[in-house]
C-alpha cells in the first residue's frame, strides 16, 4: 500500500491497478465456477453467461436494453438468446409495453444454473474474505459499495441495493 503522504495520482493509479487485477481474478473465478457446474446444457461462452446475469437482474428486460448493457449488436444478442432458449435457460415474451418489442426472462432451469455458479463463486470468495481481518473486510465492503455506485452511475443505472453478498 502507499504511504499516507503519497501523491494523489499515484494512489489513483494503485487503486485502478488493484481493481483491474481483481476483475481479472474474478473473471478466472467465474470461468472456474462455470466450468465446475458445466453439464450437457451449460452455456458455452462467457458472453452467454453475462447475458444471463443481465436478464436475471432485470426480469422482462427488453432485447434492445440487453444490447445496450452488453454493448453488443442486436444480431449477436439474438444469436446468444437463440442458443440459451434452445437449451431451456431463457424465454422470450412480448413486451407488456409494446407488442413489437421482446422481453427476456430466465427459466427456472436458467436460474438454477446461475445459482450453482454463484454458489461456487461465493464459496471461493468467502474463503478468501474469511482470511481477511475484520478491518480489511469492512474497508473492502465500503470500497466496493463506492465503486459499484460510481460504475452504475457512469452507466446511467440506478444504484443497486446491497444484496446477500456482503463482505463485512
Amino acid at each position: 500500500m502507499t504511504a499516507p503522504d503519497a501523491a494523489p495520482g499515484r494512489i489513483w493509479q494503485e487503486a485502478t491497478d488493484s481493481a483491474s487485477s481483481i476483475v481479472e481474478l474474478l473473471d478466472v473465478m467465474w470461468d472456474h465456477a462455470r466450468n465446475a457446474t458445466a453439464g450437457m446444457t451449460a452455456p458455452g461462452s462467457t458472453s452467454q453467461l453475462r447475458l444471463m446475469y443481465v436478464v436475471d437482474r432485470e426480469d422482462g428486460i427488453r432485447m434492445r436494453t440487453v444490447c445496450q448493457r452488453l454493448a453488443s449488436a442486436p444480431p449477436t444478442v439474438t444469436r446468444m438468446c437463440d442458443r440459451l432458449q434452445a437449451i431451456g435457460f431463457l424465454e422470450r415474451l412480448p413486451s407488456p409495453h409494446n407488442g413489437r418489442e421482446i422481453g427476456l426472462r430466465l427459466t427456472a432451469t436458467g436460474k438454477e444454473h446461475l445459482q450453482r455458479i454463484r454458489e461456487q463463486r461465493d464459496a471461493m470468495l468467502h474463503q478468501a474474505i474469511d482470511n481477511m481481518s475484520a478491518i480489511e473486510r469492512r474497508a473492502l465492503a465500503a470500497g466496493l459499495e463506492g465503486l459499484s455506485t460510481e460504475l452504475n452511475a457512469a452507466r446511467g443505472e440506478a444504484p443497486r441495493a446491497s444484496g446477500s453478498h456482503s463482505a463485512a
